[in-house]
């Protein structure tokens, strides 16, 4: 299978698994995370870690699937990928990406549709589309990174470093991803879950509003926990 899923104790575990070609993305993975998203709400899972394996997290797109390929073809798997990283970013649940080795293209696109991203400390990150001659990654980095330095990583090639990333507010923490991955489970096990999903909602909600929309936003989150009865020093 191009994408192992496993679940345990709440925690599932999506793991990239074409490590022979650096598990770049095909047809086939895009359509395995769509399916999976759909299982990890049907299994109310609490969280998810998103991960690679073999030597790298994800090298990219698999060009060599697109030779010989129509332009209609071509057309309908990006659309795909689109598909699979907006699936892996409406999630209701907190998921994560663990990040080893390169992500570069479709694997900083999987990465930054994750909320937050865990990085060991060789990891690195690289958009080359524009480089290639193509287009892709655009969107969600200006967002996170600022148009700036996103330009600066497309018109450029150049490979962001765990450290810069961390900087620049890409990547959240750095360090051993098991220990790490074990942490942040612990935390998010503990907590609410409605509490959870209603903060990701609000905050993913509000960025994309002025402030007078975001408040709105939580407000209505508000109002959804209490007709749910669940608020702090409810006995």
């Amino acid at each position: 299978m191009t994408v192992e899923f496993s679940v345990a104790d709440g925690v599932a575990t999506l793991a990239l698994n074409r490590p022979e070609v650096r598990n770049a993305l095909n047809l086939e993975m895009c359509d395995e995370l769509l399916r999976v998203a759909k299982e990890l709400v049907e299994k109310k899972v609490r969280v998810v870690f998103v991960r690679g394996n073999g030597p790298v997290f994800c090298g990219g797109a698999d060009l060599n699937e697109r030779k010989g390929k129509s332009e209609e073809w071509i057309r309908a798997r990006r659309m795909r990928a689109f598909a699979a990283y907006g699936v892996l970013e409406s999630l209701p649940m907190p998921c994560v990406a663990l990040v080893h080795g390169a992500a570069i293209g479709s694997g900083v696109e999987i990465a930054a549709a994750c909320d937050f991203i865990v990085a060991t400390p060789d990891a690195s990150f690289r958009t080359p589309e524009a480089q290639r001659g193509t287009v892709g990654a655009t969107q969600r980095l200006p967002r996170i990174l600022g148009k700036r330095l996103a330009k600066d990583l497309m018109f450029t090639g150049r490979v962001l470093t765990a450290t810069e990333a961390r900087d620049a507010g890409f990547v959240a923490r750095i360090g051993d991803l098991e220990t790490e991955k074990r942490a942040i489970a612990e935390a998010i096990l503990k907590a609410p879950a409605l509490a959870l999903e209603l903060a990701k909602r609000t905050i993913d909600r509000g960025i994309e509003l002025d402030p007078q929309g975001a408040l709105q936003a939580e407000v209505e989150a508000i109002e959804e926990q209490l007709a749910a009865g669940q608020w702090m020093g409810k006995t």
